[in-house]
């Protein structure tokens, strides 16, 4: 397992213990973080499951592909720097103490 938190805008913390191979999205709606409406179930179709990765982790992660930043225009207040799919981030033990930022709302 994996220890992931996320922040919701409010400020309030949730750390999930993620299993390697799950994405941090499925993570999230499984541990009841509000803000991840996970509306397409992760299949990267909607961008409700939008997040904003810790700045430095951000350099850690693999680059987003093509297809999540064409859907990350549909997401509401975008970071080029730090605007993620969380069902695109699939965990691995290289993401311990991994950092995420769920917006106020979603698109």
């Amino acid at each position: 397992m994996v220890g992931v938190t996320f922040i919701n805008h409010d400020g309030s913390e949730t750390l999930i213990d993620v299993q390697e191979g799950c994405s941090i999205m499925e993570s999230g709606v499984r541990g009841g973080v509000d803000g991840i409406d996970a509306d397409c179930g992760g299949q990267g179709a909607c961008a409700t499951c939008h997040v904003y990765v810790d700045k430095s982790w951000v350099a850690r992660l693999k680059p987003p592909s093509d297809d999540e930043i064409a859907m990350l225009e549909f997401a509401i207040d975008t970071d080029p720097e730090t605007s993620r799919l969380s069902c695109q981030i699939l965990c691995t033990a290289e993401l311990e103490g991994l950092v995420v930022r769920v917006p106020e709302r979603q698109s």
